[in-house]
């Protein structure tokens, strides 16, 4: 577990809820020092503060514990089929052509 990472993601998320480290620790209920301590990834943190954390500040402990967050093939999968529901016979030829294309340029390339 990278903790200075998760550390650098829950300063990231601070900032952009325009957080202080003193008002997100007050919300969570940690010490402002133990906070610091969080985001430079000099102490390791609870499952607790890390839900209570997120919750602050509007985000997935995923989002908090992997840079990307994994998302399964079905998922994947699933979330194409839905986009591509609502389109006519000739929209969906176009975007068959395309994804054979991408498909043979990513295999070359891998």
């Amino acid at each position: 577990m990278d903790y200075y990472a998760i550390g650098q993601r829950i300063r990231k998320f601070r900032k952009i809820n325009a957080l202080s480290q003193e008002a997100l620790a007050e919300k969570t209920g940690i010490s402002t020092t133990h906070m610091s301590h969080i985001e430079t990834g000099n102490t390791k943190l609870s499952l607790a503060v890390l839900v209570r954390i997120s919750l602050e500040l509007g985000v997935g402990t995923d989002d908090l514990l992997f840079a990307q967050v994994p998302v399964s093939k079905n998922t994947l999968m699933d979330k194409t089929v839905e986009l591509l529901e609502n389109c006519s016979p000739q929209e969906l030829t176009i975007i068959l052509d395309i994804v054979k294309a991408a498909k043979i340029s990513l295999s070359k390339n891998l």
